[in-house]
């Protein structure tokens, strides 16, 4: 039960219990903030106790944390004193009820936290805050109002036969292909949560196949946000201009205005999705940016992602690491990592790539080995396939694609096949099956390709395939 007559200051509550019941810390650590308490003397303690707990995944007692006290550097005397006190103040109360400590932590922790909110608003609106504009305001409440111990331990094996049934029988939603090969080897397009990476040289085709992509993809009606540090934000444009309006990338420049709105009307009327291209400049911007881009486009265009392409990983820069203090494996893990977990949070694929070694630029197969920079990448990465070129495809207007790593299937069907380029309109497209023998790639017949696997819902990506006659582009 709860104990009829708590500290003078629920704070003092929280600290106690920080110190003397293990339980309670373990789970109210991760939720509280320095922010939340009031008192300086509280501050500097709670500080303490998460630092010890944080770096030594254990309690502090009294004694430990008045020697972290005594070698403070930025406390005065008086504070130091007082800390001390404070120290020696906190009792442990076994009497209390667990839930209702957790609970009315939980509750402290949320009208702190929305406390602090309103007063950052009026701070906001009163032009103390230079960073933040008036449109901020409403997402800074919401985070506030979201606080919330995660109350979730775990999947209960044996209990919870039901909840696996369902999730093995539901019809997962993905996000198609306009190319027969990819839906075949994703089982039907990218799952939302996951990193995609396509694996290639310098100019062989990373940005084009992303920007192919991106313009199937807002054909079908999906919202793509597409973010490049590479290239302008018009170059970007004048790919997907080119892709989507059938006409080379010189077309576009020597089109009269009112042919290129004819063109821009037509389109339009064909495609329902949006489309947001956002630059930023080489190796600036990491995970965190594209975070507060994506919050930002919620509240001020009412704009959700239903996919995000980076261009590209390895020129990303890490929100935890700073490229000169970590060798290439661990950093670019990290940047994988971060984009991978900005998948998760905000449920959508993303797509990004990443350049081949010198060796792999050169050869005309490639595998993992030569991933530039970072083995730790395709660890990280649920699908990365390689786009390969050489002399011999780009007379044929083709490219070949080859599968190196596969969480959505299994990587020896289909490992290699074939694609259609169209550089100059800047497209990929299907090719007639004879094109495909050209690659050792274990592939399934024709037959076996028009046959869907599985359990497929009534808007199945491969319901656009039945009867579907494959073609190989002249030249």
């Amino acid at each position: 039960m709860a104990p009829s007559i708590l500290n003078e200051k629920f704070e003092l509550t929280i600290l106690s219990n920080l110190i003397y019941n293990e339980e309670f810390a373990r789970k109210a650590v991760p939720f509280l903030k320095e922010e939340f308490f009031r008192d300086r003397t509280e501050i500097i303690v709670f500080q303490q106790i998460n630092n010890f707990i944080t770096k030594y995944n254990n309690l502090p007692t009294r004694e430990a944390l008045t020697i972290e006290l005594s070698n403070l550097k930025n406390i005065t005397e008086e504070e130091f004193k007082q800390s001390k006190q404070l120290l020696n103040s906190l009792q442990t109360e076994s009497n209390v009820d667990q839930q209702w400590l957790l609970d009315t932590t939980e509750k402290f922790c949320k009208d702190r936290a929305v406390y602090n909110a309103v007063l950052k608003g009026i701070k906001i609106i009163d032009g103390k805050d230079k960073k933040l504009s008036p449109e901020a305001i409403p997402s800074i409440l919401s985070e506030a109002l979201a606080v919330s111990f995660d109350q979730h331990i775990g999947h209960d094996y044996l209990g919870q036969t039901d909840e696996r049934f369902d999730y093995y029988h539901r019809v997962e939603e993905r996000l198609k292909f306009d190319l027969q090969y990819f839906n075949r080897i994703t089982k039907g397009g990218l799952p939302p949560k996951t990193l995609n990476v396509a694996l290639a040289g310098t100019g062989v085709g990373k940005s084009l196949f992303m920007c192919h992509v991106a313009a199937s993809m807002i054909s079908q009606g999906k919202n793509v946000l597409y973010i490049t540090l590479e290239m302008a934000e018009e170059r970007i444009a004048e790919r997907i201009d080119a892709n989507l309006l059938d006409v080379t990338i010189d077309e576009l420049y020597d089109m009269p205005k009112k042919f290129y709105d004819d063109k821009i009307k037509k389109m339009q009327s064909k495609v329902n999705g949006q489309l947001i291209i956002k630059e930023y400049p080489t190796a600036a911007a990491h995970s965190g940016h594209f975070k507060s881009l994506m919050d930002e486009l919620a509240l001020k265009k009412s704009f959700k992602p239903d996919i995000v392409f980076v261009d590209y990983l390895n020129i990303c820069s890490s929100s935890r690491f700073k490229g000169g203090n970590i060798s290439s494996y661990f950093y670019i893990k990290a940047i994988a990592e971060e984009l991978r977990g900005l998948a998760v949070s905000y449920n959508v694929p993303i797509v990004s790539a990443t350049q081949t070694t010198r060796t792999g630029y050169m050869s005309s197969d490639v595998g993992l080995e030569d991933t530039s920079e970072s083995f730790g990448l395709p660890a990280t990465a649920d699908f990365m396939f390689a786009l390969i070129s050489n002399e011999d495809l780009e007379e044929l207007s083709q490219m070949k694609v080859k599968q190196l790593k596969n969480r959505y299937n299994d990587p020896g069907l289909n490992r290699a096949f074939i694609i259609g380029v169209d550089r100059a309109k800047m497209r990929l497209y299907d090719v007639e099956q004879s094109a495909q023998q050209i690659v050792d790639s274990n592939q399934e017949t024709q037959e076996q390709l028009n046959e869907p696997s599985g359990p497929q819902p009534a808007d199945s990506a491969y319901d656009k395939f039945s009867g579907f006659k494959v073609w190989r582009k002249r030249i």
